[in-house]
């Protein structure tokens, strides 16, 4: 995540809460959780005396309403205060909404206001009964409804919230021999700060003094303590260890790690789906029949019946109709997987090619450092007449004084393997051969397996065979020789990752084909994809020549691309989902659509699950949001009156409602996705 480009960090601060621009979020624009909640109680308390003196409520419960002076005018009274106090949320959205689109809201607002306008024009004399109880229950029922999904919404909204948490608000800066705590916006590139053990890290920074360990678990999932010791990089959130650090600032304000991750998480929150285009459309659409097959309603009920029941069935129609649980069905997936999705290391940056998961049959790897460490390792050393730790005695001796990087695999190796390094004398490097030293009394020489040759050194019939089977794997050889003959060889190769192999198989039980993309030669390329068991690869490819093959597999399928370097950019933005791996470079991040925070290529296959996962929620919430009206709509507008079944507006709200819950909950259940 290092020096990401902060294009669009200047404006996260712009439009941290507003959603007016967002799909799904819009019609709450200005609205809080609070402002839901306290008009839902209050407009409760006002409805009991309304819900008494309703003379329906007195025939049902057989009771009589205490009668006093002007009692007949409590439920007018209060139910033009409900009216006004809890339902002009709703008026005021679909005022709005008049403006673009009708939706959600202005069903809403038709409903209370026909039964609103129509119980007045009774109470002032028109013949019929009037709908206060069911206009203010109505009203109740739509206020907790939107409490219920503000809640919901901001409950998977949380994810902000945490990383925000993980901000510490002072630091301790270094000015010459004094320590000053000061805020973080004080604080400048290149300043001094003081780590305590125990703290949070203020700030990206690199470790100029001291050693300690940082538990970096927000960051990377990883929950064992990472060293830190001079020159290594700590960043803001991360909890310091055991010992004091001094550190030199690096990173500040909008551009830490820190900032970065809420902006993407942000962004991810915010960004539209395909499938919120859908649901808008099924919204807008739903809207217009609701108040289409409502105006039916009233006009097929008054021809049959009286005012008062038309004027009931079409409320209900219009209240049961409700976009409710589309308007809620998609942003309530996509805060709920982008949380998991953060929490897993994965930043979401582009919601549409993160829903295009479900299409993909290949991922392409590029190979060093993806799938492989992008390290030299030991793969096998080759011996003759003496024995495998004392021959990497030997090498390391001389190899720990080199500064070729071969010569660290060795060394590597020989730490690994517990084995005690010889001592050297008159050491000397041998310009493009190697190195040469006195061990107890004899020359050894580490090098090039060339230089034994041009030397004349005997070569036996095992190391010969040694030999030929590490080229023909693509391996890069040393060998080992004292002075009269060679005595061992080592085989050298990048390492494969462990994460990787357990990758392919993780690919192909959800159908995805892995594919290896290498500049490396033909052998070192077909080493490494049987290893793996990748099935395609191709070798020799220069940096221009990925966006090619990248078509290739997408003409087949969709094509997942992960990569981490600057020549991987062109084929992240060819790829129908580009993946930067263990936070990548700046140009390969802000041409990906997903970041992979670690640098673990398994994180791959746990993407493509949720992303797959995240389809599916979508489209059982969006089936369902519309398929229950089919259903819903004609029993509202009482086509099982016949039977003796009428739904009465407020049960109308009530199934509405529950509609609403059940695409809340479909979503929450996303949570138990299994990733690994």
């Amino acid at each position: 995540m290092q020096h990401q480009h902060t294009r669009q960090t200047q404006e996260h601060k712009h439009h941290h809460h507003d959603r007016e621009s967002h799909g799904g979020h819009d019609k709450h624009a200005g609205h809080s959780l609070e402002m839901f909640r306290n008009r839902f109680y209050v407009s409760l308390i006002l409805s009991i005396p309304v819900l008494y003196f309703s003379p329906s409520f007195q025939a049902w419960f057989n009771y009589q309403a205490i009668p006093f002076p002007g009692s007949n005018w409590v439920n007018p009274i209060l139910a033009i205060v409900i009216y006004f106090y809890g339902g002009w949320v709703f008026i005021q959205g679909a005022w709005r909404e008049m403006k673009g689109k009708v939706g959600m809201m202005t069903l809403i607002s038709l409903a209370i206001t026909v039964a609103f306008i129509y119980s007045l024009a009774v109470t002032f004399g028109l013949e019929g009964e009037p709908f206060f109880w069911e206009l203010v229950t109505l009203i109740d029922i739509m206020l907790l409804g939107h409490w219920i999904e503000m809640a919901s919404v901001q409950g998977a909204s949380r994810a902000l919230e945490q990383l925000a948490k993980l901000m510490p608000s002072t630091a301790h800066r270094l000015v010459g021999d004094r320590i000053e705590d000061v805020p973080l916006d004080q604080l400048r590139e290149g300043d001094l700060i003081l780590i305590r053990p125990g703290e949070q890290i203020p700030i990206d920074g690199m470790v100029v003094e001291g050693t300690s360990s940082a538990n970096e678990a927000f960051l990377t999932g990883e929950s064992r303590p990472v060293t830190k010791r001079e020159g290594d990089e700590v960043v803001t959130g991360a909890v310091n260890g055991e010992g004091a650090l001094k550190a030199r600032v690096t990173r500040t304000g909008d551009q830490t790690t820190l900032s970065q991750i809420m902006r993407l998480v942000e962004e991810a929150q915010n960004s539209r789906s395909k499938y919120q285009v859908l649901a808008d459309k099924a919204a807008y659409w739903l809207t217009l029949i609701a108040i289409g097959v409502g105006s039916l309603t009233f006009v097929v009920w008054i021809s049959l019946s009286d005012l008062v029941f038309a004027i009931g069935r079409t409320v209900t129609v219009l209240v049961i109709a409700c976009p409710h649980a589309l308007g809620l069905a998609i942003p309530l997936v996509i805060v709920n997987g982008t949380a998991i999705a953060a929490k897993n290391g994965i930043l979401v940056r582009n919601r549409e090619a993160f829903e295009r998961a479900k299409t993909i049959k290949y991922a392409a790897f590029d190979k060093t450092g993806t799938l492989t460490e992008g390290r030299f390792g030991v793969q096998r050393i080759y011996t003759e007449g003496l024995s495998e730790d004392r021959a990497l005695a030997i090498a390391t001796a001389l190899e720990s004084l080199s500064e070729h990087p071969l010569a660290h695999a060795i060394v590597e190796a020989a730490q690994q393997q517990r084995v005690q390094s010889a001592t050297v004398i008159d050491f000397k490097a041998v310009p493009g051969m190697g190195v040469e030293g006195i061990i107890d009394g004899k020359t050894y020489r580490v090098g090039r397996p060339e230089w034994p040759k041009e030397l004349g050194f005997y070569f036996s019939p095992e190391l010969e065979r040694g030999l030929a089977k590490a080229e023909s794997r693509g391996e890069s050889v040393i060998a080992l020789m004292d002075e009269e003959q060679t005595l061992a060889l080592f085989a050298l190769a990048d390492r494969v990752r462990e994460s990787a192999r357990k990758l392919v198989r993780s690919l192909e039980s959800i159908g995805v084909q892995a594919a290896m993309i290498t500049g490396d030669a033909k052998a070192v390329a077909q080493a490494v994809a049987t290893d793996l068991g990748i099935k395609r690869y191709y070798a020799r490819v220069l940096p221009q020549d990925k966006v090619r093959i990248v078509k290739e597999l997408k003409a087949e399928g969709g094509t997942v691309f992960t990569g981490d370097g600057i020549n991987d950019a062109p084929a992240l933005l060819e790829a129908d989902l580009g993946v930067a791996i263990g936070a990548g470079t700046n140009v390969a991040i802000e041409s990906a659509d997903l970041v992979l925070v670690k640098d673990d290529p398994l994180d791959v296959g746990r993407a493509l699950k949720l992303g797959k996962a995240t389809n599916n929620k979508m489209v059982q919430n969006l089936l369902w949001a519309t398929g229950y009206n089919v259903i819903a709509i004609p029993l509202a507008a009482g086509v099982a009156y016949p039977l003796g079944f009428v739904l009465s507006p407020a049960v109308g709200a009530v199934f509405m409602s529950l509609s609403t819950v059940i695409v809340s909950l479909n979503a929450i259940t996303l949570r138990r996705v299994q990733l690994n």
